[in-house]
Order: structure tokens, then C-alpha cells, then sequence
């Protein structure tokens, strides 16, 4: 999506119930584990011929276009959508209006806006929902969250390349996440900074050694960065 300046996004009505089966057998998928993934590989082979500007992820579809051939951004997004739509249409699947948007500078994806200057709201979308494999997480970002705020400067110091570099390297290098073995006992190691907490969920392999099976952080809120760092470590 780089250097892409209009977006739309569809939000596919009612997820996996959208899969065609019999009323009888409806009740029985209560509670499948594996349901969303089903429908998520479901929409992802339907619409496997525009995947290069409308790539899907479970309920949701994003089309980026920009011009080509002396068309502009909106005579290929409307050739884009029409293309997108005409396949969903074939395939009876079925989007939420009111939660659609179409024709935007930016939309929102996995919780980040990606905009046509948003390359690191873009990575840090993606980093985000990578975290679980990042050690302390939500304090490495800070420095690149705090540009994202409204009426920030935008000035990229040595602290911000510092921090990108940080989660580049949590996210290609060791430690690498242990499978959990339920039948071993666990342990939570905790920290707190001035400005966020983490935690690591641990266990002892059958070695004897500490292998870490989930990271988990957030920065804290501005009211809880006045509580003492004893305090903060017990936050939830």
C-alpha cells in the first residue's frame, strides 16, 4: 500500500455465518475454534483475483488503487471497487454498509490508520499485531507512538530510529516463543517503567530452562503514570 492516496474498506456482514450450509448443522458450530480461520480461508480463495489492490483479512477487504495507464487514483479505484464488487455479488457475499468506507485518504486496519502519510502508522500496524513476540513491547514503541499523537511535531531523533531498530530486531531475532506444554507449571515475570508495564509468561522446559511462551505490554495511562513503580507492576 505504499505511496497509495485512496482507500475503501468493506466490512463483510455476520463473518462465518455467511457460509452456506444446511439449517440443521447451524447449531452445531457453536463454539467451533476453528471458524473464523475457515471463513477467513474462504474469502481469501473467492476474491484470489484481486487480491493485488483488495487483499481480505477474515471480515474485512481493503482497496488501494492508485493511477495508471493516464487514469487517476479515483478512475482506477472505481474500476477497482467495481471488479471487487462484481465477485462478491457472484459469491453472495454480503457487506455492512454502515460500516464501510469508500473513497477515503486513509482507513482503519488491525486498529492502526494507513493513509498516504502514514508509512509508520503502517509498520506499526503490523508490529502491533506481532507484539506477542516482542519483549517490553509498548516501551520500545513510545518514542514512535508519541509522533502519532495530534498536534506532535514530526521529527525523527536518534531516540526514534533507536526505537525502530528495537522492534526490527524483536521481531527477526530470538528469543523465540515456546510452545506451552499444559502439563508444566507456569510462572509471570513482571516490569514497569515510567511509562509502561509488560509481563512474560514463562515455563521451565525439560531441561530446566526459562522459555518464554506469550509477551504481553501497554503504556500506561496519564493517570497511572503518577502511581509509584511498586504500584504499576500489579496493574492489569
Amino acid at each position: 500500500m505504499a505511496k497509495i492516496t485512496i482507500y475503501s474498506a468493506l466490512d463483510l456482514r455476520d463473518g462465518f455465518y455467511q457460509i452456506l450450509m444446511r439449517e440443521s448443522d447451524i447449531p452445531l458450530t457453536a463454539g467451533l475454534k476453528n471458524s473464523p480461520a475457515t471463513f477467513n480461508r474462504c474469502v481469501t480463495h473467492l476474491l484470489r483475483s484481486v487480491r493485488d489492490f483488495a487483499p481480505s483479512y477474515f471480515n474485512d477487504v481493503f482497496v488501494h488503487s492508485r493511477g495508471v495507464n493516464g487514469k487517476t487514483e479515483v478512475e482506477v479505484h472505481k474500476e477497482h471497487l467495481r471488479k471487487l464488487l462484481g465477485l462478491m455479488r457472484n459469491y453472495k457475499l454480503y457487506a455492512n454498509l454502515k460500516k464501510c468506507i469508500f473513497g477515503a485518504s486513509e482507513i482503519p486496519i488491525l486498529g492502526c490508520l494507513v493513509g498516504k502519510n502514514g508509512e509508520l502508522r503502517q509498520f506499526l500496524g503490523l508490529a502491533t499485531y506481532l507484539c506477542k513476540y516482542v519483549e517490553n513491547y509498548a516501551g520500545k514503541i513510545r518514542p514512535l507512538s508519541q509522533l502519532l499523537k495530534k498536534e506532535a511535531e514530526w521529527k525523527w531523533t536518534a531516540e526514534c530510529q533507536q526505537a525502530f531498530d528495537a522492534v526490527k530486531q524483536g521481531l527477526t531475532e530470538a528469543p523465540i516463543l515456546a510452545v506451552a506444554d499444559q502439563d508444566r507449571p507456569f510462572h509471570v515475570v513482571c516490569d514497569a517503567s515510567d511509562f509502561a508495564i509488560g509481563c512474560a509468561l514463562m515455563q521451565h522446559d525439560h531441561e530446566g530452562r526459562d522459555r518464554v511462551v506469550y509477551y504481553q505490554s501497554r503504556q500506561l495511562k496519564p493517570a497511572e503514570r503518577n502511581y509509584p513503580v511498586h504500584d504499576t507492576g500489579f496493574l492489569p
